[in-house]
Formats: C-alpha cells, sequence, structure tokens
C-alpha cells in the first residue's frame, strides 16, 4: 500500500512506498541501486525545498516518475534522484560513484553542468531577433556541451516537475521558470523527438503566461468534450474498419489537442476556437510510406479534404526529421478534423 502525503494540494509518497512502486520496472540488481540513491539522496535533501516549495526529495522521486515512465534505465532514473546532491554535499562526486557508479556519477555532473548554462536561458534584449537567436544558441550549447543525451532527458523531466507545481512559486519565478521553458526547453524537447514532454513544457508554460487566454480554451474545451469524443470514436471507427478493408495495417487513435498549440494557430492564423479545425483530430500511426499515402486517399474518399489544410511533412520533413500527412477534412454533421497519418 502506498503511503501518501499531502501538502499545498500536493500528493506525495513515501520513499518505501516509491521503490516499492517502482520494483517491477527494473531487475533486482538495478532496483537495489535505485535504493542506494535514495539513501545517499534524502538525508542530504531533508529540510530543503525546490523552488515551487516541494520537498526536494519529492521533487527528485517526480522526476525520477517521469523519466521511468519514458522508460529509461535505471542510471538515469538514478542520476535523476541525485542530481541536487553537488549543491549540498562538497565531495559528491566521490559519494555518488562509490554508491551507484561512474556512470550515474557522470550523468549528475552533466545536470550540474547543464544547470549553471540553462540560467543564461532568461533573455534580456527586447530585439525578438536578437533574443531568438541569442535562445538557439543557448540550445545548440546545451546539447554541445553534454557527453550523453541522458543528461538533457534528465533536465527536461526535471523542468517538467517544476512546471507541474508550479503553483507553488511566487509570481514572479512561475513567470520566469515559463518563459524560460518556452523559449529553451520546450524547443529542446521538440528537438529531441520527446513529444509527451515537448506537449506538457508548453501547455504548462502558456497556464502562467497567458492565464486568461489559457482558461478561456481549457474552459472552450471541457465544455464540448464530450460531444467531441463520441465523434472523434465515430471517425476512429470508421477509419479503422476502412483501413482494414484495405489491408492497410494502422494504428488509429483520438488526439488530444493541446492548448499551447490552439492558442498558436488561433493567433498565427487570426482564427476564433469556434473556426479551428483541428480541436477535432485523429492519428494514424502505419508502417511505412507507402501506406502513408494509401492511407491519405482513404481519408480523402470517406470525407471532403478541405485544399488549404494540407502538409507533406514526408516530402518535406520538419528540421527534426518529423515526417507525416496533415490533412484536415469535413465529415458527418458538417465537423472539421484533422487527420495526422
Amino acid at each position: 500500500m502506498v503511503t501518501l502525503h499531502t501538502k499545498n494540494s500536493q500528493t506525495f509518497v513515501s520513499t518505501p512506498s516509491w521503490l516499492t512502486n517502482i520494483a517491477t520496472s527494473f531487475p533486482p540488481a538495478e532496483v537495489e541501486v535505485l535504493r542506494t540513491a535514495c539513501e545517499l539522496a534524502e538525508p542530504i535533501y531533508q529540510g530543503h525545498v525546490e523552488v515551487t516549495g516541494t520537498p526536494l526529495m519529492q521533487h527528485a522521486l517526480g522526476t525520477a516518475s517521469i523519466l521511468i515512465g519514458m522508460n529509461m534505465d535505471y542510471e538515469t532514473v538514478s542520476a535523476a534522484i541525485l542530481y541536487a546532491v553537488p549543491d549540498h554535499l562538497d565531495d559528491s562526486a566521490e559519494k555518488i560513484d562509490q554508491a551507484c557508479g561512474a556512470n550515474v556519477k557522470m550523468l549528475v555532473e552533466g545536470m550540474s553542468r547543464m544547470g549553471r548554462i540553462s540560467l543564461l536561458g532568461e533573455v534580456g534584449t527586447q530585439d525578438k531577433n536578437a533574443a531568438a537567436q541569442q535562445i538557439e544558441s543557448l540550445r545548440k550549447m546545451l546539447l554541445a556541451m553534454v557527453d550523453d543525451i541522458r543528461v538533457v532527458l534528465i533536465k527536461l523531466a526535471e523542468r517538467t516537475q517544476t512546471l507541474r507545481n508550479l503553483s507553488g512559486a511566487s509570481a514572479e519565478q512561475q513567470k520566469l521558470i515559463a518563459q524560460q521553458t518556452r523559449s529553451l526547453f520546450a524547443p529542446l524537447a521538440n528537438r529531441l523527438g520527446v513529444w509527451q514532454l515537448k506537449w506538457e513544457l508548453e501547455d504548462l508554460s502558456v497556464r502562467y503566461l497567458e492565464p486568461e487566454l489559457y482558461k478561456k480554451i481549457a474552459k472552450l474545451l471541457d465544455e464540448r468534450r464530450v460531444d467531441r469524443e463520441r465523434y472523434i470514436t465515430e471517425v476512429v471507427a470508421k477509419l479503422k474498419q476502412s483501413l482494414h478493408q484495405a489491408g492497410i495495417s494502422a494504428e488509429v487513435t483520438g488526439r488530444a489537442k493541446h492548448i499551447y498549440s490552439i492558442i498558436n494557430k488561433m493567433k498565427r492564423k487570426q482564427l476564433d476556437f469556434s473556426e479551428l479545425y483541428d480541436v477535432r483530430a485523429v492519428r494514424i500511426l502505419v508502417d511505412d510510406v507507402q501506406s502513408c499515402y494509401t492511407a491519405l486517399g482513404i481519408v480523402q474518399s470517406l470525407w471532403t479534404p478541405i485544399s488549404s489544410e494540407f502538409d507533406d511533412y514526408i516530402a518535406h520533413p520538419k528540421s527534426n526529421n518529423y515526417r507525416s500527412l496533415h490533412t484536415a477534412v469535413i465529415g458527418s454533421q458538417g465537423l472539421a478534423s484533422e487527420v495526422q497519418i
């Protein structure tokens, strides 16, 4: 049974309970390394809190849990638990090496270096072009300075954990952290293809940077959620049947539209929420390029395509090598939907 403690509307889990919960995710020998990391970190973190007011050990365990959800290895998870030890222990490198091994020590040291450089992420210039260039330079510097890409993934998970509890920080810290996240860390997640963290970082950052607009869009999404989900269920079922009949092996799912991307599109295209095509969205995952275009033909034969809403990211991949087809169609009830293949 998990032991929970609640404070400031946050739910905390005890370290023994956390270790019990994650035991099935790793072999026994690796669980013991994780246990050793917890035993080293917990007394050092005692009495210390993260910027959100979250006890430091809870913050570290939350970060570690995100990485486990990403199927990261035990060394990465151990380093996430120990990431702040160098801030509170002089001979941390030696202690971490002895307790968890040289690889974990290297990852923790990489986190410390990355933490120092990411402090530069607060751009002071008012010139948008100069600011963009400065941020891009910082992103490149962050990627170049780490010997192991796992360091960046730990940092992205740690920042996500901070954003999840950011309501506990001061208003000034909320704005600063959210701005740095939107300009530096979310694009890093995008560049590495860590989509789930990218989406969460973007949504949580805009929640603090544009709170009124965020609340408005969230309310509109919530009000229409039941009808939208029912409609998407029907679309998914019809697509699965048609693709199966055509001999196309495919995974078809409804796709939640993220608030950040909704706000971005409304601003970029000067549209009202009601004019967006992709609030209702479906994703089709197939095995090869030929099947992508075959699936596109099936989609456009089932529903009326909107010619102005088509992007071929297979012929013209994005900079991070994202490859897909995006189309929008008018379906039953005259409702528009986006389909990503």
